[in-house]
């Protein structure tokens, strides 16, 4: 069958025709993600879907926020680690499970290990935050060991595909799995049901794929109408790359600041969801999800994780499409290290233009420094850092300058006072290697 995208569906005259061609390609069905909203009823209740005046009126539209971060673990990942986990056989309980995750999926393996008495071994990348590391050990009890491997997901992963063969364990996959992906599904349905209509557009991060997935099976099966818009992180969108070359494809590089959705690889079985049911994708910049997630924070008492505040970072570029509409952004997750928001700050001051770096080579006189502050610097600006470094030679002394504003339109007068001052000076650049010992 050819690769297909959701806007082909128009031209087969029924737009149930998607639904079809789904089940025909991964054999889940809505039934089954019925199945296990019955069995998560067990241990868990539905996330509130909020109103957000603030976003409303930003954008001129209706938006919810789908609080999947209120999950006990703070993610979404525990409907798909529960339903996959309660479904197995005794055999398979007896056994025990692996799994790898950059956090979230580990904690709801962890959970689901305790509830269902199953024992687990969960593989995590070296770069984990230590308070995920620490819930996942919290939820897990005596049924669930962590062992730290490789430096991001794919590599952990790597590591428990190894182990679950040689131990004969079952593989409990984050997102590249029947029983996972229905699980998250169970989203969706929640949304339709509290939601009080259809909505218009449903937003979501993407990592693996197993959640845009889910709820695109869902949402396509009871709303054709409903547009699925999937986000990624700039240097990690794999599934972006994968859908321009219509097969799943590996990323070389990856860019790990939003550790939930940092894979290399989407899965097979989410690739095949996910060109179906998916109406756009859109990537955004570090910076910009820095910037969100602290106005979440501030504004909606919402404690989001990177990859939770992609939705958020992405309605920017969806202004003009989402204009009027009902709109549900999903929160995937909540789990960030307090210890992160120093560069968080940082990384969306640098995004929005309000900070800057440069190089300045002071003449070895007396009064440059004044010469800076009464002739460069107005009111409206701040040096926080000022690093001194060393004299070169007998005439110049270079130090770095950190410089704060108040608004980015004043970088280039800044930079005017700097040449009409006639210091020697050089902005540093975020390519610079100088730069990244900065943050």
């Amino acid at each position: 069958m050819p690769a297909l995208h959701a806007l082909d569906f128009l031209s087969y005259g029924s737009k149930s025709w998607a639904l079809d061609v789904i089940l025909y390609l991964t054999m889940i069905e809505i039934n089954d993600i019925l199945r296990a909203s019955a069995t998560l009823s067990a241990v868990l209740e539905p996330t509130p879907l909020q109103f957000s005046k603030r976003l409303s009126e930003k954008f001129e539209a209706n938006i919810y926020l789908k609080r999947e971060d209120l999950q006990e673990v703070r993610s979404f990942k525990i409907r798909g680690a529960y339903n996959k986990m309660a479904n197995l056989s005794a055999d398979e309980r007896k056994r025990g499970v692996v799994c790898a995750s950059a956090g979230n999926h580990a904690q709801g393996v962890a959970y689901s290990c305790n509830k269902l008495g199953i024992k687990g071994v969960i593989f995590m990348p070296n770069g984990t935050p230590n308070q995920k590391i620490r819930k996942v050990r919290l939820f897990g009890g005596d049924m669930a060991e962590v062992r730290l491997h490789g430096a991001n997901f794919d590599e952990a992963k790597e590591e428990s595909l190894r182990f679950s063969e040689e131990q004969a364990l079952v593989y409990v996959h984050p997102f590249d799995d029947a029983q996972t992906i229905a699980g998250q599904g169970t989203i969706a349905k929640e949304i339709f049901d509290h939601a009080g209509f259809k909505p218009d557009v449903i937003i979501a991060s993407i990592g693996g794929g197993g959640l845009m997935s889910g709820m695109g099976i869902y949402a396509k099966g009871v709303s054709p109408n409903t547009k699925m818009i999937g986000i990624e992180a700039e240097g990690q969108a794999s599934m972006q790359a994968s859908l321009k070359a219509s097969k799943p494809v590996t990323l070389e590089k990856i860019e790990t600041f939003a550790e939930g959705t940092a894979v290399k690889t989407p899965g097979n079985l989410c690739f095949d969801i996910c060109k179906t049911v998916l109406d756009d994708i859109k990537i955004v910049e570090v910076g910009h999800i820095c910037s969100e997630m602290i106005d979440l924070y501030q504004n909606e008492g919402v404690i989001a994780e990177p990859s939770g505040a992609l939705p958020f970072a992405g309605l920017e570029q969806l202004k003009s499409e989402i204009k009027g509409k009902n709109v549900v952004c999903v929160i995937c997750g909540g789990n960030n290290d307090i210890l992160r928001y120093p560069e968080i700050m940082e990384k969306s001051l640098i995004w929005q233009g309000l900070k800057h770096y440069f190089i300045v080579n002071f003449s070895q006189r007396p009064g440059e420094l004044r010469r800076l502050l009464n002739d460069v610097l107005t009111a409206n600006e701040d040096i926080v850092l000022f690093e001194y470094i060393k004299k070169n030679n007998r005439e110049k002394g270079p130090a770095v300058v950190g410089i704060e504003l108040s608004e980015k339109e004043g970088f280039e007068a800044l930079l005017e006072r700097f040449d009409e001052s006639r210091i020697d000076y050089r902005v540093l650049e975020p390519d610079d290697a100088y730069y990244s010992l900065l943050l």
